[in-house]
């Protein structure tokens, strides 16, 4: 079998391009019979860290104008030309290719080609909140129509979670059969760090002293992450405290980010509640040095609106942090019953869960070792045994 895949997520700094980029090399690591075949746009292809060796996986480079992740994102669109382009190269391929999968609708483009098709669709927070995700209704209107005209073209759809593939089922109405959970899941290299001083050494480049206190979120800057309810419940929560003063990390891309920004907003709710020596933007942080975070942290935040997965939680379990997480979407599922769970929209709720945790250490350890348990249930390996089943299935 012979099966091509959609890489333009690989440069993607987010969960499209986590999932991506791990799946593809999980499904390498355990197929060591079928050929993979990777479509990528130049820029992907000239700047990608990590791709596969050529001996296992083939390169077909397309020439394009611009990244399918910058070009795709929330006030953007694809040229028609790219769009050609990508399609003519998957149809040279002609009967050669068994599967061609999209590992997220966010780079799909159309296919003219006899093999089949499957497209993950990681979440459906696109028609819960497309005002959040989106700027204008030109941009939401873009991908509706990309998004339906690739649940109707695949053969197969997979998601993240049994909550995704609910509200996918429930959304397009497809037969139960049609739509497969391939989990998101925790790199190995996620777990808690085993030297403090290199620790305090990462923590110091980002302006975090040796012994310093303090909340983590990591995750897009973006309105359905819902940061602004993370600042209030903060803010409550440290006006009555007497203890040193403990900082709120916000780790996620601010700069460059593609995708619908809360930046501004976020700083002037900062500043209006005289919180600016206490809340600071990290901005990207690579995976290394956000082991380290994870591992110091006392307690990771994750108030969204929605999730499709959340899989900073499931990082920050792995690395034996405490998570407090909103019950929305598929979090509750993700966390299980290692972490404490609030409604999205109270900040009272979320000031109360941290006052919990930040006051009680054993709490905190116990929500540590719960956690470790839990983040060991998702693995790469299983995730593309369950995807490689699904080619196999549609190849016959």
């Amino acid at each position: 079998m012979r099966i091509g895949v959609d890489a333009s997520c690989w440069l993607n700094r987010r969960g499209f391009g986590r999932y991506t980029r791990e799946l593809v090399r999980a499904l390498l690591a355990v197929d060591q019979q079928n050929e993979y075949v990777l479509f990528l746009d130049t820029e992907t292809a000239q700047q990608s860290e990590g791709l596969p060796p050529e001996n296992r996986a083939t390169r077909v480079v397309v020439s394009t104008g611009a990244a399918a992740t910058r070009a795709a994102s929330a006030d953007g669109s694809r040229s028609l030309r790219d769009l050609w382009r990508m399609r003519r190269a998957v149809a040279a391929w002609g009967r050669r290719l068994d599967v061609v999968y999209f590992p997220a609708v966010y780079s799909y483009f159309p296919v003219r080609t006899p093999a089949r098709v499957v497209v993950t669709k990681h979440d459906m927070t696109d028609r819960r909140w497309p005002e959040l995700l989106f700027p204008s209704w030109k941009s939401r209107l873009f991908w509706e129509l990309k998004v339906r005209a690739a649940i109707r073209r695949a053969d197969l759809v997979f998601t993240v979670s049994e909550t995704s593939r609910g509200d996918i089922l429930d959304a397009f109405r497809l037969p139960a059969a049609r739509v497969r959970v391939v989990s998101d899941a925790v790199d190995p290299r996620f777990k808690p760090p085993a030297h403090p001083t290199a620790t305090q050494a990462v923590l110091r480049r980002y302006g975090l002293e040796p012994g310093q206190r303090f909340v983590l979120y990591v995750g897009g800057i973006s309105p359905h992450k819902n940061l602004e309810t993370l600042v209030h419940a903060f803010g409550r929560w440290r006006r009555d405290q007497v203890t040193p003063p403990m900082k709120l990390m916000l780790v996620g891309d601010f700069a460059a980010d593609v995708f619908y920004s809360s930046y501004p907003g976020l700083r002037d709710l900062i500043a209006s509640s005289a919180l600016e020596g206490d809340v600071r933007f990290a901005g990207f942080v690579p995976d290394d040095d956000l082991v380290h975070f994870y591992g110091a942290t006392d307690v990771l935040v994750l108030p969204s609106l929605s999730e499709g997965f959340g899989l900073p939680a499931l990082e920050a379990m792995a690395c034996g942090a405490p998570v407090i997480a909103s019950e929305a979407g598929a979090l509750p599922e993700v966390v299980g019953n290692a972490g404490l769970l609030f409604p999205p929209r109270s900040a009272d709720s979320l000031a109360a869960a941290l006052g919990r945790v930040l006051g009680d250490a054993t709490l905190r350890a116990g929500m540590g070792a719960r956690g470790l348990v839990q983040a060991a249930q998702f693995t790469w390996d299983a995730s593309a045994r369950a995807a490689l089943a699904g080619f196999q299935e549609l190849a016959g």
